[in-house]
């Protein structure tokens, strides 16, 4: 039965591979110009855990190095026996303890906010999973600290949906300036107008826009080294 699920995941891969190069020409010679990606490895480098323990690492990673992000966790989780708390801990947790094992001020008032929403319900934490895209945006950007970068990077490694296009990511934006040549850093609003025709492959072609990042320096050293 596994080797079976997994088959039926290699072909839909492959179909909306293919689905995605015919809907765009010049994505098609971008994912034709790196090498194959599989999102699942590249989930597989990313914090696996509960959805609220999720958003915690999302609030403890704001502006810091992964190592340094992946120490405080590590310290915030010893305040709970080695495991992430639930809403209700780490509300009756003592902000100095909080600060104490790394968080600022605002990082320890952003997952007091989160939990506050998870316990009222205004973040449906239980049943995220089955919402539409655009409502699990909604509940999570009504918490304090979490914006719309955070809510589609949930969408498309927690919760794993296979239409979201990141168009206020830096690393996206630069990727279609690059591809469709502009000569401006193209606005949020801009991307998903452009992103539009991937539909409903969105996630993928943001899979490939990231992996052509990294393209760039050795394709930048190759024609230095001709020109010499």
């Amino acid at each position: 039965m596994r080797g079976q699920a997994l088959s039926r995941t290699r072909a839909n891969g492959k179909a909306a591979l293919s689905a995605l190069k015919a809907s765009d020409r010049k994505l098609a010679r971008l994912i034709d110009a790196v090498e194959p990606i599989d999102p699942q490895a590249w989930r597989k480098g990313r914090p696996v855990d509960n959805a609220f323990s999720v958003l915690i690492y999302s609030i403890i990673g704001q502006q810091i190095s992964g190592y340094a992000a992946d120490a405080i966790a590590g310290r915030f989780r010893g305040l709970f026996g080695g495991r992430m708390p639930t809403p209700a801990e780490l509300l009756a947790t003592d902000v100095a303890a909080l600060k104490g094992v790394g968080l600022s001020t605002a990082k320890t008032t952003y997952i007091r906010s989160l939990a506050e929403h998870v316990i009222s319900g205004g973040l449906d934490i239980d049943h995220i999973d089955t919402l539409p895209d655009d409502e699990v945006r909604r509940q999570i950007t009504a918490v304090k600290g979490l914006g719309p970068w955070t809510a589609d990077m949930f969408l498309l490694i927690h919760l794993q949906r296979p239409d979201v296009l990141s168009g206020g990511d830096l690393g996206i934006r630069q990727a279609v300036q690059r591809l469709y040549k502009l000569d401006h850093l193209p606005s949020v609003k801009e991307v998903d107008e452009i992103g539009l025709k991937w539909r409903p492959h969105r996630s993928l072609a943001g899979f490939y826009l990231w992996a052509s990042n990294r393209t760039v320096p050795a394709a930048r050293a190759t024609a230095k080294s001709r020109a010499r």
